[in-house]
């Protein structure tokens, strides 16, 4: 098999793989963010929801789901020659909660989707985050275009640190996913070049 060419005629590095993790509580749009991006079809292990997880799940009638990610979503995105980034989304019930250590091992950061709308579903993704260290960025999901809180008010109920960046996005918009994990890989950069000069 042939390497890759560069323009110039030597052979072209690989780009560099890096795992970012996609999470947030349920229904929040992790599964359509990971999908609006990938540059290959995503793998989604979504299962119909049946009366079988009344009870054991909690979640909010009036999202209108009726299927649930019951594993996890994947998908990649190349950024440019040097950096791919491979996508993880979480499941965002309860239940599913012991996966988490296994889908952001090895992870460079997270994205944490936040519905505006309800913010408590949210809690357990930014306190697994701010446990074990890993850089994360609340991106608050602009359902129907708008949000339900301002930023600064989001910020506030999550009570997250000033150095993490709290920014609106829109999950069905690849530009607005690209930004939104651009801004993963900067928070993430950022707490490494901070870690070494500390």
């Amino acid at each position: 098999m042939d390497s890759v060419r560069s323009p110039n005629g030597r052979a072209a590095k690989p780009p560099v793989p890096v795992k970012i993790v996609v999470a947030g509580g349920f229904a929040v749009g992790k599964t359509t963010t990971v999908g609006a991006i990938s540059e290959i079809a995503p793998l989604t292990t979504e299962a119909e929801m049946t009366a079988a997880s009344v009870g054991v799940d909690t979640f909010d009638p009036s999202t209108g789901k009726t299927a649930t990610t019951v594993a996890m979503d994947f998908g990649c995105v190349t950024i440019d020659q040097s950096l791919k980034l491979y996508l993880f989304g979480t499941p965002g019930q309860t239940r599913f909660g012991f996966m988490w250590d296994d889908l952001a091992r090895g992870a460079l950061g997270a994205l944490v989707v936040v519905d505006s709308g309800r913010l408590d579903d949210c809690y357990p993704a930014v306190d697994y985050f701010e446990k074990v260290g890993l850089p994360f960025v609340v991106a608050v999901n602009a359902f129907h275009g708008r949000l339900a809180h301002e930023l600064d008010a989001v910020r506030w109920a999550l009570s997250v640190a000033d150095d993490v960046p709290v920014i609106a996005f829109d999950a069905r918009d690849r530009l607005s996913v690209r930004d939104a994990l651009l801004a993963v890989l900067d928070r993430a950069l950022a707490r490494a070049v901070g870690q070494r000069t500390s």
